[in-house]
């Protein structure tokens, strides 16, 4: 079955400081990852996979598009870069874990990486508080909003985030 992502690498490339030079293979698992984590967490089971299934069908239009191009597209940017910057300078290969350097830079502490995954915090802070207000008042136009049952996920309106610990 395909797997439908909501955003591509280029959009994450895009709307933040991500290079361009960055290979998908190293980076498209976090845009999964934060869709299944964060996204799914604020549109609820029902609601993401209705989205995925319109996007694999070619069928995504109406309030759904808007919701996703105004809303969720954002907010999945930025989730997704909060899942990739703790990996971002390692690889995993057949002889071990790597980290990478360039010839003329630096690596980041620690101090550092937190500050910019703090920052990428906010932001999807930001655009899932955006989400949430949106849904608050439109509930109604997106039944499968709040038609999750048994397993599903339901939505929340938390958008309390704890911070990363390195």
């Amino acid at each position: 079955m395909a797997e439908a992502l909501i955003i591509t690498r280029d959009d994450v490339v895009k709307f933040t400081s991500l290079n361009g030079n960055v290979d998908p293979d190293k980076f498209i698992q976090y845009i999964k990852i934060a869709q299944d984590i964060h996204v799914q967490k604020y549109l609820g089971t029902d609601l993401l996979e209705k989205i995925k299934s319109d996007i694999i069908a070619n069928t995504l239009g109406g309030n759904y598009l808007t919701l996703v191009n105004t809303y969720i597209k954002p907010m999945l940017i930025h989730w997704a870069m909060v899942e990739y910057l703790p990996y971002s300078a390692y690889t995993i290969g057949n002889k071990g874990v790597y980290k990478h350097n360039a010839e003329s830079s630096e690596n980041i502490d620690r101090l550092e990486l937190s500050l910019l995954i703090d920052k990428q915090t906010q932001t999807a802070n930001h655009y899932s508080n955006r989400f949430v207000d949106y849904m608050c008042f439109n509930q109604a136009l997106f039944p499968e909003y709040n038609s999750n049952s048994n397993g599903d996920i339901y939505p929340s309106s938390d958008i309390n985030f704890t911070n990363w610990v390195l």
